[in-house]
């Protein structure tokens, strides 16, 4: 093969980076009903309901790995109410303290007006499929100093802050918390998390934090709408534990009135690739404190009528020039751009397992159409 392409070397290339387009078009094909990777992996099947647990088994990217609540028993929510100290059994809170894997599913529709933050412990999936489940008007969600969460197809919306006051984090300790900050998910020292295919707007802080040395997430198939700061990755610019930090931010769509941190970073490692990014009032990605950022296969509108054109922001005026920030095979429209920097190579460095075909961006519209819950039915492909 090497002799071959030798005299020709620039046709081979040409030759093979178009087999690699041609077999991502292939692979991403409307014919196959727009479903991304993830989504391919559990999505036609009829059975769903009866194998809930088959969806730890679909996560790509850094987050590959988390389990959730995969080996434990289903846990039924049967009771919205909320007590942060003492819940009560079928109440969500009650089923996320435990200290054994669980998978929690809801009996109905339910909106949960939680009364503290909700710590979950480890080894806990949330999974809102077949019903209609939101998290809003008070505090949301807190992964703390734990690993092996998911987070699957629930709204969380109009969190707001915390207020100090005793919290059970597990079946045997609760805690004076000192209020939190209105973060819609707030992931704190945890590794192993998946976020997939909820829905975050409006609340009081972020709408996703991983900070504090969290490392191992996934976030993927989620529709952001009507929030300033959207998402952050990294504590603040002297924590310089957060160079751990990996993250996979895949199959997004970034929807209607958001203004930044699609993501902002700090100091780790970025994947953002194949999402659909509709508007930013400020900037879509930016980062201080030297992170690296790989931006891959995305669809990039700009805002019509404004001069925030340009994608990226650094929060610094001088010494970002090093920063590795790359752009491969992105769309930009509306006069969007990415401005580059660094050198070498910053391609995700994935384990067989974590690893998946990114498509080119052109194909991100098909393959965000279903961002956010799926209105999925028991009995039928969802």
């Amino acid at each position: 093969m090497a002799s071959t392409c030798t005299p020709h070397l620039v046709l081979c290339l040409v030759l093979v980076l178009s087999f690699i387009n041609s077999s991502l078009q292939d692979y991403y094909t409307p014919d196959r009903q727009n479903m991304n990777v993830i989504d391919s992996c559990w999505r036609r099947r009829s059975n769903w309901a009866a194998n809930r647990r088959a969806l730890a088994d679909c996560a790509i990217g850094y987050g590959n790995d988390a389990i959730g609540g995969k080996f434990g028993t289903i846990y039924v929510v049967t009771d919205p109410s909320d007590n942060p100290s003492n819940p009560k059994p079928g109440t969500l809170r009650y089923g996320v303290i435990q200290t054994k894997p669980l998978w929690v599913v809801f009996a109905k529709n339910m909106v949960i007006v939680l009364k503290n933050e909700l710590m979950v412990n480890s080894f806990k999936t949330i999974d809102g499929r077949g019903v209609k489940v939101e998290i809003a008007y008070g505090p949301c969600i807190t992964v703390q100093g734990v690993s092996h969460v998911i987070i699957h197809g629930i709204s969380i919306h109009d969190c707001k802050p915390g207020k100090p006051g005793l919290v059970r984090d597990t079946v045997t300790h609760v805690g004076e918390r000192h209020g939190s900050d209105g973060d819609a998910i707030a992931i704190f020292s945890s590794s192993h998390v998946w976020i997939d295919h909820c829905f975050l707007a409006r609340s009081s802080d972020g709408l996703i934090d991983v900070i504090h040395a969290s490392t191992a997430v996934t976030i993927s198939n989620n529709y952001f709408s009507q929030h300033d700061k959207v998402m952050l990755l990294g504590h603040n610019d002297g924590f310089t534990d957060d160079k751990i930090m990996r993250v996979t931010i895949v199959f997004n769509r970034f929807g209607a009135g958001l203004i930044e941190r699609m993501p902002r970073v700090r100091f780790g490692y970025a994947h953002v690739a194949n999402n659909r990014y509709d508007e930013w009032k400020m900037y879509a990605i930016g980062g201080s404190a030297n992170p690296t950022i790989f931006s891959e296969g995305n669809y990039f509108v700009a805002p019509q009528n404004s001069n925030a054109k340009q994608v990226t922001k650094r929060e610094v005026n001088n010494g970002w020039k090093n920063w590795k920030w790359r752009s491969s095979r992105d769309v930009f429209l509306n006069g969007a751009y990415f401005v580059q920097s660094g050198w070498g190579s910053c391609s995700p460095i994935y384990s067989r397992a974590q690893s998946f075909p990114v498509a080119p961006g052109s194909m991100v519209p098909a393959l965000t159409a279903n961002a956010g819950p799926l209105p999925c039915i028991v009995g039928k492909s969802c």
